[in-house]
């Protein structure tokens, strides 16, 4: 058999940028729930909705209908500067649910520091540390929010809780928890539209940050076996 990858995005926007990097050619494939995904010859693409519930069902509909070896969640993100700033592409070394738990007088709990869970989903590190470098991509944790941050006083706040977070995006940690369910890897990569804090939508890169994760699907489409699909087995 050929291993194959899902690549799961949050809107048709991104969802076409990976596929126009994997070679633009595609055929419609339905997938339970009235979705659509694309499929390409290395991977099948899907746009699944914006926020983590929306991904992890859109995640687990696709996995439940075909069998792949590795999931991949894309899109372009908010970076946190200066490790990310406008333009870059990161690659997530874990994918955090950073606002998924409670608020107590000691300040914000992760859910499993209640007791319900985990609070994130860790890559196989010497794929992500790979794929990172083909991509020359900043490494490090990817944030999942419901919430997007539009303050600095937020932005410092995740930082304080998440040392080294390279992005913050709203879909991650939900096709990780989907992924994980079928007991199959998943890897984040993200490419920059804007710096995580003050909401400035002027500011905002949406069509760079597209063009860039494009690019970096291009790039990978050339080395498949960096991320061991597409190879005869």
């Amino acid at each position: 058999m050929t291993p194959r990858l899902l690549v799961v995005t949050a809107v048709a926007a991104e969802r076409d940028a990976v596929v126009r990097g994997l070679g633009g050619t595609a055929t419609e494939r339905p997938v339970p729930g009235g979705r659509v995904l694309l499929r390409t010859a290395l991977a099948d693409v899907l746009a699944a909705g914006v926020g983590p519930a929306a991904a992890a069902a859109g995640t687990a509909a696709a996995l439940a209908a075909a069998e792949y070896a590795l999931v991949v969640s894309a899109g372009i993100a908010g970076g946190f500067p200066p490790g990310a700033p406008v333009g870059a592409t990161v690659v997530a070394d874990a994918l955090v649910a950073a606002d998924l738990g409670a608020e107590g007088p000691e300040g914000f709990l992760p859910v499993a520091a209640l007791g319900f869970g985990t609070s994130e989903h860790r890559p196989p590190e010497a794929l992500s540390r790979r794929v990172a470098e083909v991509l020359g991509a900043a490494y490090g944790p990817v944030l999942t929010v419901s919430t997007a941050t539009g303050t600095a006083a937020r932005a410092a706040e995740l930082t304080r809780r998440h040392p080294g977070a390279v992005a913050e995006a709203m879909e991650g940690f939900g096709v990780a928890e989907a992924a994980a369910a079928h007991k199959l890897p998943v890897l984040e990569l993200r490419t920059v539209s804007n710096p995580v804090g003050p909401r400035d939508r002027a500011a905002w890169r949406i069509g760079e940050a597209l063009e860039a994760l494009a690019d970096a699907f291009a790039r990978l489409g050339k080395e498949p076996a960096v991320l061991g699909v597409g190879e005869r087995t």
